[in-house]
């Protein structure tokens, strides 16, 4: 297996050397079905271990270098695409992505990630404190909640930061996002229900309970709160994705 791990780093790239690590990249990807996108190819540590899925794979990376020298490489099944993952267009029927992401484009990464249509699966390696918070561990974020309606996060493991050249300054973490296959909230409605979400994190209150009551005076969560448990204590981080969605149905 030929790959590349060193050289320019202006594009913030740390380069994923740790065979342990790919080959769980791999194992997560070979649980899905569909063709490949990977998200930042570099010299291809990844690239050539997903190539034995046999599955189409397509490449992307912003380095000419480094696509010259991987599509020389590659077989016939793959294509290495130079491009700016930001901008490059995804395939309009299903696909599953995976990348070891730049940890410096994370966010806006996976906001054109979950922005994007027909992709059922996305295996992301990123920082370790961003992996958390998107698979809700400790508190949900709120740009979490506001996507739980249509994804489910998981946190897959951790991932030290010696597994990587240059070596980074923190640690990474293995994550998937899975597309619901049926959604908690229709997706004509998403704006609304993000809105929502944004409003309740964002409200004056001591809690989940106090903030709707301010927000939606005429909302009757009552019921919702004994059900569910929640309490006067009770955050907004600390719901989940379920919770979420009926309490937006209650509040209309």
């Amino acid at each position: 297996m030929r790959t590349h791990h060193n050289g320019r780093h202006e594009n913030g790239q740390n380069f994923l050397t740790d065979r342990a690590v790919i080959a769980a990249v791999v194992d997560l990807v070979g649980r899905t079905g569909g063709p490949i996108v990977e998200i930042g190819s570099g010299g291809g540590a990844l690239t050539l271990p997903l190539e034995a899925l046999g599955r189409p794979l397509t490449a992307v990376d912003v380095d000419p270098r480094r696509v010259r020298e991987l599509r020389r490489v590659v077989g016939p099944g793959t294509s290495v695409v130079e491009a700016d993952f930001l901008r490059h267009p995804l395939p309009a029927t299903p696909h599953v992505l995976v990348g070891n992401l730049p940890f410096h484009l994370t966010t806006a990464l996976l906001r054109r990630i979950v922005h994007s249509d027909h992709w059922t699966d996305a295996v992301l390696l990123v920082q370790w404190e961003v992996a958390r918070r998107r698979a809700g561990v400790g508190g949900a974020t709120m740009m979490t909640a506001q996507w739980w309606p249509w994804y489910s996060f998981a946190l897959v493991r951790r991932v030290p930061a010696t597994a990587f050249r240059p070596r980074p300054g923190v640690d990474g973490g293995l994550m998937t996002v899975t597309r619901r296959a049926d959604p908690l909230v229709d997706a004509r409605r998403r704006p609304r229900y993000q809105a929502f979400v944004h409003r309740v994190f964002t409200g004056r209150g001591r809690g989940v309970r106090e903030v709707v009551r301010a927000a939606y005076p005429s909302a009757r969560i009552a019921d919702w709160a004994r059900r569910h448990g929640v309490t006067d204590r009770t955050l907004p981080r600390d719901l989940t994705a379920a919770q979420w969605a009926e309490l937006f149905e209650r509040c209309g």
